[in-house]
């Protein structure tokens, strides 16, 4: 899904000089915290990621990032906060790859999803796990699928935002099946009614399957990418398993106000690319199976385009609903 580099190496040399002193310049940016607006629940795949990151950002940078989960209306109300601040480097935005979605789901979106925002980098991509409790029947896919066609809409899955309910509504598409959807807040809500047996099935990120499954309490049963992801290597894809119309990678991005100073933009970018291939966060992310890559932000303004027309399509053919 995306061309950018993923190599190891820092684009170190971005951003050199962008601070240079003078009588009367202004302080040098960041000279007091930076709120990251994680616009979702916290315990989600997004959030534990934007921690992650955060943490080693203020370290690089030698300000606190402080991670405010503002969660509402498929993140609409953290992002507006962020696209009506004021553009001077001190609020950010961590949306992830419904952030595009919502301009098409969304009657009289407060806000326009690409002209009300400043791409600065891409934090990590991440693709979907289906899970089931770990003492669930259910063995594999197979298995729910038969379920599924024994007693139509019968059968729930949980979701955690418009991202995971798309997945959900393209398997039961793809599969052939009717299943019913529960919405939940976030993934981390879902957990507890998943794990206690009141709930058979979830799509959870990567992210948030990684911090369960090493405790047993969940099975994966399958994943989104288009092949099968380096951090669960017996988890089969959608697609080799028939049902590939369902298959979805997503990402976690950082996102200023419009009209973010080129100095802050390129400079906060620099940041992003050295954290995210620092040996600690690597470290941190590989329990998460996220991947990471070395962007632009003019390669995150891409990667959201494409997004917008990814969305467009999905209304016009029916695979994804107005809200």
């Amino acid at each position: 899904m995306y061309r950018f580099s993923r190599r190891q190496g820092v684009l170190a040399g971005i951003g050199v000089g962008l601070a240079a002193p003078s009588v009367r310049a202004q302080p040098a940016w960041p000279s007091r915290p930076v709120r990251i607006v994680v616009p979702y629940a916290p315990g989600g795949g997004t959030d534990v990621t934007n921690r992650a990151i955060a943490e080693a950002l203020g370290r690089e940078l030698g300000q606190p990032f402080v991670v405010e989960n503002r969660a509402g209306a498929n993140g609409i109300i953290g992002a507006e906060a962020v696209a009506r601040s004021q553009p001077d480097g001190y609020s950010f935005v961590a949306p992830n790859g419904t952030h595009a979605m919502l301009r098409h789901i969304t009657p009289q979106l407060p806000f326009d999803p690409i002209a009300d925002f400043t791409p600065v980098a891409m934090l990590a991509s991440y693709c979907f796990v289906l899970v089931c409790p770990a003492n669930s029947a259910f063995r594999d896919v197979r298995g729910v699928i038969d379920r599924a066609r024994e007693k139509p809409g019968d059968l729930a899955q949980g979701t955690a935002d418009v991202a995971s309910g798309y997945v959900a509504s393209r398997f039961s598409r793809a599969a052939g099946v009717e299943m019913t959807e529960v919405r939940y807040s976030g993934s981390g809500a879902s957990v507890g009614d998943l794990t206690g047996g009141h709930l058979p099935m979830a799509w959870f990120s990567t992210a948030t399957a990684m911090t369960l499954l090493p405790g047993g309490s969940i099975r994966a049963l399958a994943v989104t990418s288009p092949r099968r992801s380096t951090f669960l290597p017996d988890t089969p894809s959608l697609s080799e398993l028939g049902v590939g119309e369902a298959s979805y990678t997503g990402w976690f991005g950082l996102f200023g106000p419009a009209k973010l100073p080129d100095a802050i933009t390129t400079r906060l970018n620099t940041a992003v690319n050295a954290v995210v291939q620092s040996p600690s966060v690597q470290e941190r992310l590989k329990t998460l199976a996220v991947e990471t890559y070395i962007t632009t932000p003019a390669e995150m303004a891409s990667v959201v385009a494409e997004d917008d027309q990814r969305w467009a399509q999905a209304i016009k053919d029916g695979t994804l609903r107005r809200s």
